[in-house]
């Protein structure tokens, strides 16, 4: 393989690579349904804590 070839590999690898990190819709759609189940998981893991406090448990971790 010659160096010219041999750029050319590295540059389209190099184009490749750049335009698999760029943001897309999808991308943007699963961090968002990333955030809602973080912020549900959340949400549920309050409640518990409130039930069990309001039930005076002995231990209110969920």
């Amino acid at each position: 393989m010659n160096i010219m070839n041999l750029t050319k590999a590295v540059g389209v690898v190099a184009l490749l690579a750049l335009a698999g990190c760029s943001d897309g819709p999808a991308e943007d759609a699963g961090e968002k349904i990333d955030e809602m189940v973080t912020d549900s998981k959340n949400a549920i893991e309050d409640a518990c804590e409130n039930v069990k406090e309001a039930a005076k448990a002995e231990n209110e971790n969920c």
